[in-house]
């Protein structure tokens, strides 16, 4: 975990070096849980719950038309996921933390007069920091356990508004879908996949290296 926490800072510190403007969302995460036991059956009437999120980081322009924006930093995730199986008379539920390292594209689609519209895409590398499955009165750490996916890879792909508040300063919304990839199932086949909504409110903050309009 330690090795994990290290990454994370020192990539954000490479991006800090190459970065003109700082960003800061906070937003509500709807997550999904896909969930397959040992013997490969699907765990189907889980249902979504809606958790929080936060997120940091730089953005650097790619090009002087500043239509495409390079993004780089950290995260901290919450997913959770509720159900139960009345066939076996069991409750399940789950609540995890992970924290990632992302990279990511912000690409103009479009403006009406100082409102910009982006379309964007980014890739995250998450590790669970914290983690909690019950199942009926039982409450088990999932945090070392591999088969639950400490370590996992996450691709989402959204769409946010900016606008600008003062000549250094702009704040946006958004709306963003993401889907893990498994990077370790253990040695067991239990699988567990995450999806999830996540909608957002966040400022971008010119640096004073940074001579950017909004």
């Amino acid at each position: 975990m330690k090795k994990h926490l290290l990454f994370t800072f020192v990539f954000l510190f490479s991006a800090a070096l190459y970065g003109q403007q700082l960003y800061m969302e906070y937003g509500s995460t709807i997550s999904s849980f896909d969930y397959k036991n040992s013997q490969g059956e699907r765990l189907n009437n889980l249902l979504s719950r809606s958790k929080s999120y936060f997120g940091m980081g730089y953005r650097h322009t790619l090009n002087g038309a500043k239509t495409l924006f390079l993004n780089a930093g950290i995260s901290y995730n919450n997913y959770g996921a509720i159900g139960s199986e009345s066939s076996v008379d069991n409750y399940f539920e789950w609540d995890v933390s992970y924290l990632g390292a992302n990279a990511g594209l912000d690409l103009k689609i479009f403006q009406l007069r100082d409102l910009i519209f982006y379309a964007n895409g980014s890739t995250a590398l998450e590790f669970m920091v914290r983690g909690n499955q019950t199942i009926n009165n039982d409450v088990f750490n999932l945090v070392g356990e591999d088969e639950f996916n400490n370590n996992i890879l996450f691709l989402r792909a959204g769409v946010l508004m900016q606008y600008p508040i003062s000549s250094s300063t702009a704040i946006y919304v958004g709306y963003k879908y993401g889907s893990s990839v498994l990077i370790n199932s253990g040695e067991s086949e239990e699988k567990l996949k995450l999806n999830a909504h996540q909608f957002g409110i966040g400022f971008i903050i010119n640096l004073p290296t940074c001579y950017c309009d909004f």
